[in-house]
């Protein structure tokens, strides 16, 4: 397959606030909750990371040079807010005013995540983070202050950072919750509060400025049933159900899911319903469904019971597929899952569809001389990009972009330098800053000829 995708096709980089700025304590940042995790055997602390907060302009000109058209990255909630509720920071919001004006000079849309796991420590300390009601008004009214600041130059936007993570048993590490083992019904709160905060926010935005787009975001695993058995094929069904499918009902019909009401009507799940919250999800129509995608697994419905969530299935029904190759880290590849998810979207729901995440985590180490040769990262990126091109050309999907996760190395999310997703290297571990250098690898160049011939030549 040698064709192009379209002329303003999006490629670019992914990334977040806490992997990427470091500089946890200047220019008047209030801790986060990630602020204050230590350091561990296989993590690093978050004070550092690849310090963007004191030089991003060396980033940007390796986006660039890489022919990236766009970038999403966060805005730190507690930089600009520092207590999350209180005054806001103007030094932190002129940080991130540079980095918009940075990348408009070269050539580079702009695409700003509110939120990605970092919640402001006065908020989870004080309120237990999105299990408050408090904290969906604090957080509402500092996404529409950045929108104010900022929607005249950003014109893509999303909320929340794999927005179906909120429904999750870790719902609690991803939500400012500083306890674990949360109940059922306290899941099924977190998850309508930040609903309700996304659907106030593509109100609010819609009708600030009409030219910006926003959209939902999931973490979208694709699930296959582990056998042929109907048990297991209905488990998938209702898996992605619950985890997928409701929130692009609301983010298409301003409504969820009836299989999810139903759940909660029978179970007796106290999800913090109030009457004005129907009226609140209905405005929350977004412009286009974007994801992230690494891997994909089997459901296996042995172990499960008519009384089990099914956004909690995969706690005790995973299993990683036999006929696939996977990472250290038994992430399995899985270019065709890629394709199946894009074409789904999009024919169920029409919106235009945006994988804004994929990459593949690889244990790397420069000898301090010779280039990188991440020939297993170029495969993996040239069979998914091939995977989406089969969901444009053949399928017929609308596909605004594709974004790669950490094309220049950062920690991955659990702080693990050592699981590098970059086409850059970074010369630091886990342990030891070293220069923080940025170096290069193969795939850089590989990169650049893709994005450069608009996918054409792979």
């Amino acid at each position: 397959m040698v064709e192009a995708l379209k002329k303003d096709f999006f490629w670019g980089n992914s990334s977040s606030s806490m992997q990427t700025e470091g500089g946890w304590n200047e220019g008047g940042k209030g801790l986060s909750v990630y602020d204050v995790r230590p350091e561990t055997v296989d993590s690093m602390n978050w004070q550092v990371t690849i310090d963007n907060y004191h030089d991003f302009e060396t980033d940007f000109d390796l986006m660039q040079a890489m022919n990236m058209n766009m970038y999403r990255f966060q805005i730190s909630w507690s930089r600009v807010c520092p207590d999350g509720d209180g005054a806001f920071n103007e030094e932190g919001i002129a940080f991130y005013s540079r980095m918009i004006d940075a990348l408009i000079a070269r050539g580079i849309e702009p695409m700003i995540c509110l939120y990605h796991f970092d919640m402001p420590l006065a908020l989870a300390e004080k309120y237990d983070g999105f299990l408050s009601r408090h904290v969906v008004d604090a957080f509402v009214r500092y996404g529409k202050e950045m929108m104010r600041r900022f929607a005249g130059r950003v014109k893509y936007w999303i909320v929340f950072n794999e927005h179906n993570l909120y429904f999750t048993s870790d719902a609690w590490r991803y939500a400012g919750v500083l306890r674990e083992n949360l109940t059922l019904s306290e899941i099924y709160q977190i998850f309508h509060h930040t609903m309700l905060a996304h659907c106030q926010l593509t109100d609010f935005i819609h009708g600030f400025d009409s030219s910006v787009k926003i959209g939902g975001m999931l973490a979208y695993t694709e699930i296959y049933p582990a056998t042929t058995s109907p048990q297991d094929n209905l488990a998938v069904r209702r898996q992605e159900e619950f985890s997928y499918l409701n929130l692009c009902d609301v983010y298409v019909y301003g409504h969820y899911s009836p299989a999810v009401l139903t759940f909660v009507k029978n179970q007796g799940i106290d999800m913090d319903w109030r009457e004005e919250d129907l009226t609140v999800l209905s405005k929350g129509i977004s412009d286009f469904l974007s994801f992230s995608y690494y891997r994909s697994g089997l459901l296996s419905a042995e172990n499960l019971t008519e009384n089990d969530a099914p956004n909690l299935y995969l706690d005790k029904g995973f299993q990683q597929n036999p006929l696939l190759e996977r990472n250290e880290w038994d992430w399995a590849i899985d270019a065709t899952g890629f394709r199946n998810i894009i074409t789904r979207l999009y024919n169920q729901f029409g919106l235009p569809v945006f994988p804004i995440e994929n990459g593949l985590g690889l244990r790397e180490d420069w000898d301090g001389e010779h280039e990188i040769e991440d020939n297993q990262r170029i495969d993996y990126h040239r069979a998914h990009i091939e995977a989406l091109k089969s969901a444009v050309i053949e399928d017929g999907a609308d596909v605004l972009g594709y974004l790669g996760w950490g094309l220049i190395d950062i920690p991955s999310s659990s702080g693990n330098m050592d699981k590098r997703y970059g086409a850059v290297y970074v010369n630091r571990d886990n342990h030891n800053l070293r220069d923080l250098r940025r170096v290069p690898k193969k795939s850089f160049h590989w990169f650049q000829q893709v994005f450069g011939s608009n996918g054409k030549n792979m």
